[in-house]
């Protein structure tokens, strides 16, 4: 871990000279998820590619750009499209962003994910705030020598998503009278979607959806000192005893139909901490 501080500093320096703003927020969009994105008032927008030291997002509809601006009135970055460890990358490399911007002054992180569903009052397009989460992916960006500059040793995850953060977003879904449920997201690496046995598997371990990302960059915002809040969006329903094959195109239409609802819950937590 000791090569990030540079890494770190390198993209910092490069995303200023690009944006003089300070956000307060970051903000992660998962597939199907970046309209979210045409809400911001864009001062800056950066190619992934230009980034010093980030990855190249190569996930279907991951546009791959980095959105700095306002959000009613907040100051955020939002990155529009993630890396997952299916593309090869490591969990450090996949987590460099949420480093940087917490580098940049961010003090909330927002996450959301596409993902499959596995309880049984769950529906395609529902969305789940995450209330905990479970890590499968059999690696962790945290392994190696700690840098202290950077986070502490063995950092507390007893309440890894902002309790407060999700009663807001709740607060919000009434408001804005849609459900809204509140549940256990559990990572796999991917990319091959699960057996019907994984299946049973991860709701008898206690998990309501499953996807292939969010949990090592919410682990890295824990150790960075970041309050969080994750959102998933069902887009498959992953019932082991008539469970359908996947759709690709269905997946990312599922994604796009609750879409609207997802900005409506990011925008109105957001804009509550400016309360």
């Amino acid at each position: 871990m000791l090569e990030l501080f540079g890494q770190i500093e390198d993209a910092v320096q490069f995303i200023r000279s690009q944006w003089d703003g300070t956000p307060q927020a970051g903000i992660i969009l998962g597939t199907g998820l970046g309209g979210l994105v045409e809400q911001i008032e864009v001062q800056a927008s950066i190619e992934y590619e230009q980034i010093p030291h980030f990855p190249k997002s190569t996930a279907i509809s991951h546009r791959g750009r980095l959105v700095c601006g306002t959000l009613h009135g907040l100051p955020v970055m939002a990155m529009e499209g993630r890396f997952h460890m299916y593309e090869g990358y490591s969990l450090k490399q996949i987590t460099l962003p949420v480093r940087v911007m917490r580098a940049l002054g961010a003090e909330i992180l927002v996450v959301s994910n596409a993902c499959g569903g596995m309880n049984p009052y769950y529906r395609c397009s529902d969305i789940m705030v995450i209330d905990d989460h479970i890590n499968l992916l059999g690696d962790n960006p945290l392994i190696g020598i700690n840098d202290d500059r950077l986070g502490p040793r063995f950092p507390d995850m007893s309440e890894p998503y902002c309790q407060a953060l999700i009663s807001d977003a709740m607060q919000v879904a009434r408001t804005e009278d849609f459900p809204l449920h509140r549940g256990v997201f559990v990572a796999v690496s991917g990319p091959n979607l699960e057996t019907r046995a994984e299946y049973r598997f991860l709701r008898m371990i206690g998990a309501d959806v499953v996807g292939m990302s969010t949990v090592p960059e919410v682990i890295v915002a824990k150790h960075c000192g970041l309050r969080v809040v994750g959102f998933s969006v069902i887009t498959d329903m992953c019932f082991p005893d008539s469970l359908a094959e996947a759709n690709v195109e269905e997946i990312i239409a599922h994604a796009n139909a609750a879409e609207p609802r997802l900005t409506k819950l990011v925008t109105g937590v957001l804009a509550k901490q400016t309360n």
